[in-house]
């Protein structure tokens, strides 16, 4: 196949890198091919790394105001080009615009979060002489950067998680090498142009395209890697773990969220949160509402309304402002969707709307009476489906939230403060939102889950955690 397009290059220690291999980007929507980047080879990769090395000092002796200064005119750069951002983000990944725009927002307010974390990365004295014998002595510990940290992203949210990664990186003195999903690679190389723009010194970051099948073990193995830390799919994850050797891990992986509406809820607000949960960039987020446990004697009035709701959403292009949902990320991925649709019918659950595909289109889909043997019951969908059903109260609403292996968020719409703070306590996840469903999220606040949703917590100050080290520094003083 021919094409006219010239490419984008790779960002490796602060030059702009062409390769003799390249990989097509595609926009999920027609499959047009709309640019071409680098294929990195395990060479690019190792000599990325080597200058990540020299990076690593570089950035850890960065002082603090001139890292704000960087995050922050990188944010700036980001807010001047705004559109071009969305525009990106809606062509390479499933979001639509409107999708696109909330999310190069919410980048923005991630790097400047970061900017302001750099400041307070702060240590603590200790007092040496609660133990006998120690009364002569005086100290303190506080936090260094771990040195090079590998990132691997996902396609889900092509900019904001690449920022998740990049801004606390640099705010704590850290080199990064990013290598981000192989089908949306320009919003990552978007943000690489903006930290050049703001002046981030060569070899600090680097963000390399390539495929992970021939990549990714020479970044996640690499000796001088202190820290890996993955956004992605528990597979992935998992042998990603099982490779890194005696490093640092960060693991956001997947999960299957289960909403509560209980009797007392206000119906109303919780179907569209819960709509809007389900299908928020075709239900391609790791926080997607896909199990909703709703009180019997709300039952038939909720799912009624949530079928309205959902029959109301426009699926269409992505670059229309009125459009409310996109494609998938591929045709593979509907089809792997549609399978387990058809999978949970044939086992005896029942479509209320939805269950139809048309190429990397799939209708947004709402299902009942689903066996909890089927995939879809007990695996992440993570595309536009979500579970109904009836429980008689909140024990049992809990006890089925639980029975899964994932425990990122969940939700729970009730005006009953008791049954609120028991499900607080019961539900086995690393967020409980209230009256609000399980993809609320902002970028400050520490995010991940027990279970197979992942280790250790994102949001920036959480991961400034993660991505240091503590040192611990003790004065004798001469007796008195």
């Amino acid at each position: 196949m021919t094409t006219h397009l010239k490419g984008q290059k790779m960002f490796i220690a602060g030059e702009w890198v062409s390769s003799e291999q390249t990989i097509e980007v595609r926009n999920p929507q027609d499959n047009t091919i709309i640019d071409l980047v680098p294929a990195a080879s395990v060479e690019d990769m190792l000599n990325c790394l080597e200058q990540a090395k020299h990076g690593a000092e570089i950035a850890a002796a960065m002082p603090v105001h001139q890292r704000i200064k960087v995050i922050n005119g990188a944010a700036d750069y980001i807010e001047e080009h705004h559109k071009k951002y969305a525009q990106t983000i809606a062509m390479e990944s499933s979001k639509t615009i409107r999708e696109a725009t909330k999310e190069v927002g919410r980048a923005i307010q991630t790097l400047r979060i970061s900017a302001e974390e750099a400041r307070r990365i702060n240590g603590e004295t200790i007092p040496f002489d609660q133990s006998p014998g120690s009364e002569s002595r005086i100290g303190y510990f506080y936090r260094f950067p771990i040195g090079v940290i590998a990132a691997i992203t996902p396609f889900n949210d092509p900019l904001n998680l690449v920022a998740h990664k990049i801004g606390p990186a640099i705010a704590s003195g850290n080199a990064i090498v990013v290598k981000p999903a192989t089908v949306t690679p320009l919003s990552a190389l978007l943000l690489a142009e903006a930290f050049s723009f703001a002046g981030l010194p060569a070899k600090v970051l680097s963000v390399i395209t390539g495929h992970g099948r021939e990549i990714g073990d020479a970044l996640v193995t690499h000796p001088a890697v202190r820290m890996v830390t993955f956004t992605g799919g528990l597979e992935a994850g998992e042998q990603i773990v099982s490779k890194a050797g005696l490093k640092k891990i960060s693991m956001e992986l997947g999960s299957n969220s289960p909403v509560i509406v209980l009797g007392d809820a206000d119906i109303e607000d919780a179907v569209e949160s819960c709509v809007s949960g389900a299908f928020w960039a075709a239900g391609q987020n790791c926080l997607g509402v896909q199990r909703i446990y709703i009180e019997k004697s709300i039952f038939q009035s909720f799912q009624s309304q949530f079928v309205e709701q959902t029959n109301g959403y426009i699926v269409g292009d992505k670059q229309s402002e009125l459009t409310d949902m996109g494609p998938l990320i591929s045709e593979k991925e509907a089809i792997r969707v549609e399978k387990l649709v058809d999978e949970a019918v044939g086992k005896g659950a029942v479509i209320l709307t939805g269950g139809k595909r048309n190429g990397a289109y799939y209708l947004p889909t709402v299902l009942t009476d689903v066996p909890s043997t089927c995939k879809l019951a007990e695996e992440e969908i993570f595309g536009p489906v979500v579970l109904l059903y009836s429980v008689a109260n909140l024990d049992e609403a809990i006890a089925l939230s639980n029975s899964v292996n994932y425990g990122l968020q969940a939700g729970i719409f009730t005006k009953n403060i008791d049954m609120a703070y028991k499900a607080i306590a019961k539900l086995d996840v690393g967020g409980v939102m209230v009256n609000d469903s399980s993809d609320y999220r902002i970028d400050a606040m520490p995010f991940g889950g027990v279970k197979n949703s992942g280790l250790g917590r994102e949001g920036i100050k959480f991961s400034i955690q993660e991505m240091t080290e503590t040192k611990v520094v003790c004065f004798k003083l001469p007796g008195q």
